[in-house]
């Protein structure tokens, strides 16, 4: 493709079948694609593999040196009378016979190929194709214009020589052989498509990863800029580790497109994150600009995948690419917070060679990215795609809007529609006075922390040093400043030790960052196999507390590790730090077992040992947020009702007349309040009475043979996108927990778990499935236990 098209050549046109990157030849010459270099090469290894066998050992004559006595120094035979340039097609070529001599040692061509006598055919051909490549690089060393291709050329050039001369495979001699950076683009990709999307039901994330395909396919056929081009755009980049990059996708990926005699390899599987940066942009914009240039020819079923989706895709995997803090590039990425290894799962195959860049995905999936609005960046929200049929159990009827107001409702649960309306004002900044957040005594403690986070005075990054990697200056500084930061405010700790913890591979810490320095941290240690972090150091330096930062601090690592799917902190807290961990969430009830920990932490003299559990649900860095717009629905909620009862009835006279008491429902105005008198059946006084009678129950109810759906709560993995849906999820499980505890102390505190049970049963699955049904049948087995027990009247 020509490069007023807007894409770099070689790349595959959008919508484009069989289209794909300039063959290496003068300087990417304009207009040649790898279909047309690689098909005519391969015509000509065909034509030359199908030549009478003569012809063949004239060929490789050329490129054999002289075997004849006397130790001729020849290195290939020259022919008396060489073909004309160029050559003339009515005149057929002719064969050279083995006893005709050779223009520079005269011995015969014979003595050029002795080695040969013996060779098998297939050998035969294989070193024929190598011939053939070696022409085709001669050519190129000739025509390209740029010193580094052309150096790449002729070092691939003299490699092939050598192994016509010495008939070996070509084997390229690299201090580094690939895979060059783990994890590859192929693997980070798959991460992001984990990461972002694995919540969303099959069509809308099968959708997903088609987008995902279509990046590979273009990183494997795209055209990297030399390193010359590179210096000139931009001036101070990492030339020297650019040009690295650059040989290797050379000799590696590019080249053996055409010279098949040489290993070929996929881009996106032996390059990772560095070469992707060095090229995201760039692609990024030429290929959005190709697909608004070429949208009149693109298919109408793939128009609105390519035009609106791809672009958000690609805007959220640039957020990825450039953050550094991303979890995607983590090797660990996808390893088990509960014991063991998961086994990773590709989730994108790399395409073929010769594959279009759209694929074949049904026109009636409909997605629709955003990049998180107002969210935390920590845990922005990926999709806002409505969950789709999925199977049985996940299945969500399209009946369900028109059914919702036939389906009992939990006693307590607020209509949609009005949450939705109160949300609408509470959202409207001229609805809600404005106050100094800073100053209002009722503010959350991190909510200062959280407001400079958001202007960009403050940022979080998780650094670790590294032994396998080149050393980046700006993460050795900030670990140094960790450093002094931890000696400082923990003198009683050995500073050999702090600063053997915090440049230890094996811990990573997270990093809070003022005006390029760093002001505090938390060091921690991820044991995923076990199932648990262990918290080594945590400090903010002194002229910076009291401002929010250690809670937003310890909020930011919460949501790394629910990334990570690791859910519980342990760590030794002194007589200073056992306040502070308090406020976060920490116990002296540990949750892990301790067999889980025992041996794996450091154990500290004179300190106490305290945990805390992650709930994945709460986005806690939003949290104290989150509550205080809860707050002010309620508050709303409240003054709704209250200008609804507002009118003034006169007083009770009934008590001057002599009557000592009337019933509640005969006050004027009680029930416009809101208020119900009590449900039918008996309240159990009897706390004991009380929880053996619920005890009874539940145990009829998980005994019975439709209560198996209900057991335990609903997995994320099982059900993907039910969480989304039912807000208020219960199991029977969970009840018998809160059971024991003594949770329930009224029959309608128990009833009402009961019946969300069934309830969320019916708005999640369609009334056809097996589920439906069995919420149905226990549903009514259970009020008839209920009734049995004089709970209720029968």
């Amino acid at each position: 493709m020509a490069d007023s098209a807007g894409i770099q050549q070689g790349s595959p046109a959008i919508g484009a079948v069989g289209s794909a990157p300039a063959a290496p030849g003068p300087g990417g010459a304009e207009g040649s694609g790898a279909a047309g270099g690689s098909a005519r090469i391969s015509v000509k290894k065909a034509q030359l593999r199908s030549s009478p066998r003569p012809k063949k050992l004239e060929k490789l004559g050329v490129y054999s040196s002289c075997k004849a006595e006397g130790a001729c120094k020849c290195n290939g035979w020259k022919s008396q009378n060489p073909p004309p340039t160029p050559p003339r097609s009515e005149q057929p070529p002719i064969t050279a016979s083995l006893q005709e001599p050779c223009r520079s040692c005269s011995h015969a061509l014979g003595d050029h190929v002795t080695h040969l006598e013996h060779i098998s055919e297939d050998e035969i051909n294989r070193l024929l194709g190598i011939v053939l490549d070696v022409e085709y690089l001669n050519t190129c060393v000739h025509k390209e214009e740029d010193a580094d291709t052309k150096q790449v050329y002729f070092s691939l050039f003299k490699l092939l020589r050598k192994s016509i001369l010495q008939m070996g495979k070509p084997m390229l001699e690299a201090q580094e052989s690939p895979p060059f950076e783990r994890p590859s683009i192929e693997q980070g990709v798959n991460n992001f498509v984990q990461y972002k999307f694995s919540h969303l039901p099959s069509k809308e994330r099968q959708t997903i990863v088609e987008l995902a395909k279509m990046f590979l396919n273009q990183i494997n056929y795209w055209q990297l800029e030399t390193p010359s081009q590179r210096r000139q755009r931009l001036p101070n980049d990492d030339t020297a580790g650019y040009k690295a990059n650059y040989t290797r996708w050379l000799c590696y990926c590019n080249v053996p497109q055409f010279c098949d005699s040489l290993p070929r390899y996929e881009t996106t599987q032996i390059f990772g994150r560095t070469l992707l940066r060095s090229v995201f942009t760039v692609m990024r914009k030429q290929l959005l600009e190709q697909a608004r240039q070429e949208k009149d020819k693109l298919p109408p079923e793939k128009r609105t995948l390519i035009l609106t989706h791809f672009p958000k895709f690609l805007s959220m995997l640039e957020e990825e690419v450039y953050s550094h803090s991303s979890p995607i590039w983590n090797q660990d990425f996808l390893a088990g917070a509960s014991g063991g290894q998961i086994h990773v799962h590709t989730v994108i195959s790399a395409p073929p060679v010769a594959r279009p860049l759209y694929y074949s995905i049904s026109p009636a999936a409909s997605v629709e990215l955003n990049s998180g609005g107002g969210v935390s960046p920590a845990r922005k929200t990926s999709s806002a795609l409505e969950p789709s049929a999925v199977g049985e159990k996940r299945k969500l009827s399209d009946a369900l809007p028109q059914e919702e107001n036939k389906k009992p409702r939990v006693v307590g649960d607020i209509p949609m529609d009005l949450i939705n309306e109160v949300m609408a004002t509470i959202a409207d900044p001229a609805a809600i006075p404005e106050q100094n957040s800073l100053l209002s005594a009722h503010s959350a403690r991190d909510e200062a922390a959280r407001l400079e986070e958001r202007r960009g005075v403050i940022e979080f990054h998780v650094i670790g040093n590294s032994l396998n990697q080149k050393p980046n200056k700006r993460i050795l500084m900030w670990l140094v400043g960790l450093q002094n930061v931890f000696s400082h405010q923990l003198p009683r700790m050995p500073k050999e030790y702090i600063t053997r913890l915090v440049f230890d591979p094996k811990h990573k810490t997270l990093s809070l960052i003022k005006d390029g320095r760093v002001i505090g941290g938390i060091c921690f240690r991820m044991f995923p196999s076990q199932g648990f972090t262990e918290i080594v150091f945590c400090a903010v330096t002194s002229n910076e507390q009291v401002k929010g930062y250690g809670t937003h601090l310890m909020n930011h690592l919460k949501e790394y590790h629910i990334k990570h799917e690791i859910l519980n902190f342990l760590t030794y807290a002194d007589e200073y730090a056992i306040g502070y961990f308090k406020k976060q969430g920490f116990s002296k009830d540990i949750k892990v077992p301790k067999a889980k920990y025992m041996g794996y932490i450091k154990d500290y003299e004179g300190a106490t040992l305290m945990g805390c559990e992650l709930n994945p649900s709460i986005p806690y860095t939003e949290f104290s947020v989150i509550i205080k717009k809860q707050k002010e629905i309620i508050k709303k909620l409240i003054e709704r009702k209250q200008t609804q009862i507002r009118k003034v009835y006169p007083g009770l006279s009934c008590f001057k007349e002599g009557v000592r008491q009337i019933p509640i429902e005969n006050i004027p105005g009680i029930r416009e309040t809101g208020w119900k008198p009590l449900g039918k059946g008996k309240e159990v006084k009897d706390p004991d009475q009380l929880y053996g009678t619920l005890k009874t129950i539940l145990q009829h109810v998980k005994s019975h043979q439709n209560a198996w759906p209900f057991m335990e709560p609903v997995k994320k993995t099982e059900a993907p996108g039910y969480y989304q849906v039912i807000r208020f999820p219960m199991d029977l499980k969970t009840m018998s927990d809160r059971l024991k505890s003594r949770y329930y102390t009224t029959r309608k505190l128990f009833m009402a778990d009961m019946q969300r049970i069934f309830t969320n049963c019916r708005e999640y699955n369609p009334p056809e499935s097996e589920y439906y049904k069995c919420a149905n049948l226990l549903e009514k087995f259970f009020y008839t236990k209920i009734k049995e027990a004089g709970l209720m009247d029968k």
